[in-house]
């Protein structure tokens, strides 16, 4: 594996009746949170929404890594107070912090046609 392999994970979203988004994860980050994740791979969930971000429990338990209480569109974060991920697909701004991961690299625009209850699932490209 090259240095870039382990530092960028790439993940893909399968968003039920809608389609695919695809992502990466950037270890530094947030390394142990992305170590729990990966570790857990594939995970899957119901959306649920809040403004301009869908968002799902995963059954992990993390602190705050890192948080940030502002993002950018298309970022990819943990939410450690609701234990979700989280999509940013426009401009929102998380309800706490939420500990960064990486971001969408492919199809953003599919996470603003989630409804709330959509399954979700994501899962390692390697």
């Amino acid at each position: 594996m090259s240095e870039e392999e382990i530092s960028r994970i790439k993940i893909k979203f399968i968003i039920n009746g809608l389609g695919e988004a695809e992502g990466e994860l950037v270890r530094f980050l947030a390394p142990r949170t992305i170590d729990m994740i990966v570790r857990k791979l594939p995970i899957e969930g119901r959306a649920a929404l809040w403004k301009e971000e869908v968002y799902f429990e995963i059954p992990i338990k993390m602190g705050e890594e890192k948080a940030k209480s502002t993002i950018e569109k298309g970022t990819i974060a943990f939410w450690p107070m609701g234990s979700a991920i989280c999509v940013f697909y426009g401009e929102s701004q998380p309800y706490s912090p939420v500990n960064v991961l990486g971001k969408i690299t492919k199809n953003l625009e599919v996470f603003s046609q989630v409804k709330s209850g959509t399954k979700i699932r994501v899962e390692s490209l390697q």
